[in-house]
């Protein structure tokens, strides 16, 4: 699937067994509809894991950057309601990236994911991003795969 827009949100972690029922409710019924009313928020996905029995990774397409920094996605990130209040503790080991699209290859919807992080080393940022867009670009139409994308940390100041 090409992704939806310039940027995106993306985060993982994982929820206790304990807390997932109450965790799939409050992420189904309020905050994707909360975040997805924002301006600027195109799609909103998530993904079990299939290694880690707790696991979660969800992304958010952003139509520009600039999302991040908006005035009504910062009032409701400050301002979170009870529910959410009360569910973020239960978000464990959260690593939430804010994001350039890079590059984005394919056509559909899939039914699966693989994400991977990588830290270039210092001074050679520009390489890997190089090299991965072209191994993205090569990956992307084969038989089985809806896309490949390359997503840029960019956190705003």
């Amino acid at each position: 699937m090409s992704l939806l827009g310039q940027a995106a949100l993306a985060m993982w972690w994982t929820v206790r067994p304990e807390q997932r029922s109450e965790f799939g409710d409050w992420h189904s019924r309020e905050h994707f509809p909360e975040r997805m009313s924002i301006p600027g928020f195109r799609r909103g996905s998530r993904w079990t894991s299939t290694l880690e029995a707790q696991g979660f990774f969800v992304l958010y397409e952003l139509e520009r950057y600039e999302t991040l920094t908006s005035k009504a996605y910062l009032d409701r990130l400050n301002s979170p309601t009870p529910w959410s209040t009360k569910m973020m503790p239960h978000h464990l080991g959260m690593v939430r990236s804010q994001c350039r699209v890079a590059a984005s290859f394919g056509g559909g919807v899939a039914s699966s994911l693989a994400t991977i992080r990588l830290a270039p080393d210092s001074g050679r940022e520009a390489d890997l991003k190089t090299a991965l867009v072209e191994l993205l670009r090569e990956l992307a139409p084969q038989p089985g795969l809806t896309g490949a994308h390359l997503l840029l940390t960019d956190t705003p100041k």
